[in-house]
């Protein structure tokens, strides 16, 4: 596979209005496998790195997706240089899992669990033997903590001083599993993705909790997609607010308008 038709590929996948190339370095990196430039909006693939062109792809498009949110800056900005103090924030990660999902429909790109038998089957013991072990053993050490937090009350302890100094667990640990034992989740997601549902607004809990479990959704575009509706609610909620502010104000101007022209045709 040349540049050309990663590059073709690419475009296929998501168009960019922003021209920008694919190099070939012919190089082999320890560090990197790829690197993209956006003040030349060049993208430099390690190809030596790649033993098969799925490798490749992956990497062509991970890099891609620094282009595509290097143009969404330079919209934003008006054309000025963005700054990037963080490249691979959680808007990145759910841009370029989109992005793969992409690839995948259209057949650019494979995860290939398919082609090791004893990693699918490696695959499932993880998810049945740790993720889901593990989420219901957080979730039973939320109900023990729960239960500790009354009887420290009951004995007049500071139950603050017992989760420091007796058990030793840092405090934000402690709430996030103890919040985690109180919602009625799937454990099959693992606790960390738990931490997540339960910290989203209850009625965005049961959509986050089914795409994580459907395969189709990295925790990262879960989180991305459930900021974004919040942040869409909290627009129609503030324009809403902003709509009934202005009704008010016409009123009250429509009442002292009467007013002044009943004072005027007195006159």
């Amino acid at each position: 596979m040349n540049q050309d038709k990663i590059k073709e590929i690419l475009m296929d996948i998501e168009t960019t209005q922003l021209e920008f190339s694919v190099t070939f370095t012919g190089k082999e990196s320890k560090k990197v496998n790829g690197l993209y430039k956006p003040d030349t909006c060049e993208i430099l693939l390690h190809n030596k790195n790649f033993k098969a062109d799925n490798q490749l792809i992956y990497t062509a498009i991970h890099e891609y997706t620094h282009h595509l949110l290097n143009e969404e800056k330079l919209e934003q900005s008006g054309g000025i240089k963005p700054s990037y103090n963080r490249v691979h924030t959680n808007e990145f990660w759910a841009k370029f899992h989109a992005l793969l999902q992409v690839a995948e429909q259209k057949g650019y790109y494979v995860i290939g669990l398919e082609n090791s038998p004893e990693l699918a089957q490696l695959t499932e013991e993880i998810r049945k033997n740790y993720l889901e072990s593990n989420g219901r053993l957080m979730q039973e050490f939320g109900q023990l903590l729960a239960k500790a937090h009354k009887l420290c009350q009951e004995a007049n302890i500071r139950y603050e001083d017992y989760i420091d100094r007796v058990l030793k667990l840092p405090r934000a640990a402690a709430k996030s599993i103890t919040k985690v034992s109180t919602a009625n989740i799937n454990p099959a997601m693992g606790f960390e993705n738990m931490k997540l549902v339960v910290s989203l607004p209850k009625e965005k809990q049961q959509q986050a909790e089914q795409e994580i479990l459907s395969g189709n959704s990295s925790p990262d575009s879960v989180r991305s997609m459930m900021k974004r509706k919040i942040q869409e609610v909290d627009a129609r909620t503030k324009l809403e607010k902003e709509k009934k502010r202005l009704e008010k104000t016409i009123q009250q101007l429509t009442s002292r308008l009467e007013i002044v022209e009943e004072s005027l045709a007195n006159l």
